[in-house]
């Protein structure tokens, strides 16, 4: 009987045409063939494998009972993503392969990265002791009847192996039984191979196989060579991963990232803390919450946090001098390229710091982490490209907000903390500025606009600290007159590099008077403004300015997206890219594009 007979069975997808409505994994790929005329709607599909020519030895399995074993094999067949893993599952019941064994112990297991690192200087000649491996099935090529070569993925690295009749260990199978037994196996399939290390004739590592590999997980759906298209990827990130190098070394880089920064941390003996996600009242940002409510506390209404300034501030007054934590946060508000509702942040404060201690720490936590990519986009992630960012040694750009707008714009900002402040502003940057007009506009969001347009593109060139923003865009800093303006400014500074920021950081209002007042002031800027009711503080946080009357030390705060970070050092350009499922729109899509499938 002919072996096609059997691949059709075993992969029917390989012959088959892509269905009218595309499944979450029938998108995954289509299959070159050496005959072109079964390769014509291959040929436009976005996915690809290599050429499927390799020879598939057909072995006699127990008769099925649903009589799959009729499949034509001259004509494709269409099925739906459902009626291949149906398919697969019976061909696996044939030959008795469909088992989920538990994992046995073994002293001699090791991992794929270890057994590369252990016999790495192995000679062509097999090493004495065996051990056992475990990976992912990536590719299974056949040589004859008694002759497989497996590669295996784990710890994300490859090995092959070589299983060889003749070289089994004694009882060895005969030829019917080893063709059976390596018959069901294929790629995505996870495997467990007891063996010996040794180099082929060509120098490659490669695990000699002693005994025949054992199937521990069989794959059921087919994993595909390649994935190009971007929405099968986001709905289905574990194969993204599998498939696409890239994505699982951004997400490996994250890992490496969030460490690094708290061994920075730990260096500098912060205490690493963790703060209430959910509460009565969202502060710490202006900013919409998420609301929802309790079961405990069922005419309560409750905020995810937006932020945790607050929180880390009171563990400040507290007596713990130095604190930092990273974590969630969530704001209710839209999704672009660098926003997602649920984020990352990193915020540390310390005690008797100033803006010039932040500035600095800034620049020493940024290089390390830079530093440190590089090394690791050199030996563990190469399919990463090294950032293209010029990070000088110290003393980094920085500009003062006003005075380098008035230079750029030309003109003389009016009082910003006086009550026309608004209004005088808008007159002035007549025809000279890009803003939309409107009930919505508030003072602090003209100005930031004004820095977006103005100020933040120079960051392209180097990395730029913006200094000493006007006190009423940040109303939880303190603040001082500038010299050179006489405008009352705060003790702040925001990072860019490349167009975007990176890290904000300030010195904390500790006078629980000016804390109050500015409350107030930020309230009241708010008022009348539609859609502006639900950003921010709706009242004074009482119980906050309450626990300054305890007394805050001198204190500098520091925070920075995390996932802009790593989007920054990794080049991704969507900071789905970088979060392990996608943004919400893709996390919410997935059961509904399972139950489509």
């Amino acid at each position: 009987m002919e072996c096609r007979h059997y691949l059709a069975i075993l992969r029917p997808y390989i012959f088959q045409s892509s269905p009218v409505r595309t499944a979450v994994y029938a998108r995954f790929f289509s299959v070159s063939r050496h005959s072109s005329a079964r390769s014509r709607h291959s040929q436009s599909s976005r996915l690809q494998c290599p050429s499927w020519g390799r020879s598939i030895h057909g072995s006699v399995p127990r008769k099925s009972a649903t009589g799959n074993s009729n499949v034509p094999t001259d004509e494709a067949v269409a099925l739906s993503s459902r009626q291949i893993v149906d398919n697969r599952v019976q061909k696996l019941k044939d030959y008795d392969a469909l088992h989920y064994p538990r994992l046995e112990h073994w002293p001699d297991r090791i991992s794929i990265p270890t057994f590369r690192e252990k016999y790495s200087h192995v000679a062509t000649t097999p090493a004495l002791e065996e051990v056992v491996l475990e990976g992912r099935v990536m590719s299974v090529r056949r040589l004859g009847t008694k002759l497989v070569f497996l590669t295996i993925m784990g710890g994300y690295q490859q090995v092959q192996i070589m299983i060889s009749l003749h070289q089994l260990s004694e009882p060895r199978p005969e030829p019917k039984q080893f063709r059976e037994a390596l018959h069901p196996f294929l790629r995505g399939d996870i495997i467990s191979v007891r063996g010996t290390a040794m180099r082929t004739d060509v120098g490659e590592l490669t695990l000699r196989a002693t005994g025949l590999p054992k199937l521990l997980s069989p794959g059921l759906a087919p994993l595909p060579e390649q994935l190009i298209d971007q929405e099968t990827m986001v709905l289905n990130r574990h194969v993204d991963m599998l498939v696409n190098r890239r994505a699982s070394d951004a997400f490996r880089l994250r890992s490496h990232i969030i460490k690094d920064m708290r061994n920075f941390f730990y260096e500098k003996k912060f205490l690493e803390v963790q703060t209430p996600i959910l509460a009565d009242y969202a502060s710490g940002a202006a900013a919409r919450p998420f609301l929802t409510s309790a079961t405990e506390l069922p005419r309560k209404e409750l905020a995810l946090r937006i932020a945790p300034e607050l929180w880390l501030k009171r563990l400040v007054v507290g007596g713990n001098d130095k604190v930092f934590e990273i974590g969630p946060s969530f704001r209710n508000e839209g999704i672009d390229t660098t926003h997602n509702p649920e984020f990352t942040m990193c915020e540390f404060y310390s005690a008797y710091s100033n803006l010039l201690d932040l500035i600095l720490m800034t620049e020493e936590l940024i290089t390390r982490l830079f530093r440190h990519v590089q090394s690791l986009m050199e030996t563990e992630l190469e399919s990463l490209e090294i950032p293209k960012i010029e990070l000088p040694e110290r003393n980094w750009k920085q500009v003062e907000f006003i005075p380098e707008l008035e230079k750029i714009i030309g003109i003389q900002f009016p009082d910003l903390s006086g009550p026309d402040a608004l209004p005088d502003l808008i007159g002035l940057l007549d025809g000279r500025a890009n803003f939309v007009r409107g009930p919505e506009l508030t003072l602090p969001k003209l100005l930031d606009e004004l820095a977006s347009e103005f100020l933040e593109p120079s960051s392209h060139e180097q990395p730029l600290f913006i200094i000493h923003h006007p006190a009423c865009m940040t109303p939880l800093s303190k603040s001082f007159t500038c010299p050179k303006t006489g405008q009352l400014v705060s003790a702040r500074a925001e990072l860019f590099i490349q167009g975007r920021e990176i890290a904000n950081m300030y010195e904390e209002e500790n006078n629980p008077f000016e804390q109050r007042r500015k409350f107030e002031l930020q309230l009241e800027s708010r008022k009348d403004k539609p859609g502006m009711e639900h950003e921010g503080p709706a009242e004074v946080d009482e119980s906050y300015v309450q626990a300054l009357e305890y007394g805050l030390p001198p204190t500098g705060g520091w925070g920075c997206g995390v996932d802009r970070l790593v989007m920054l050092f990794s080049g991704a350009q969507r900071i789905g890219d970088v979060l392990s499922f996608g943004n919400l729109r893709n996390v919410v899509s997935l059961r509904q594009a399972a139950k489509d499938a």
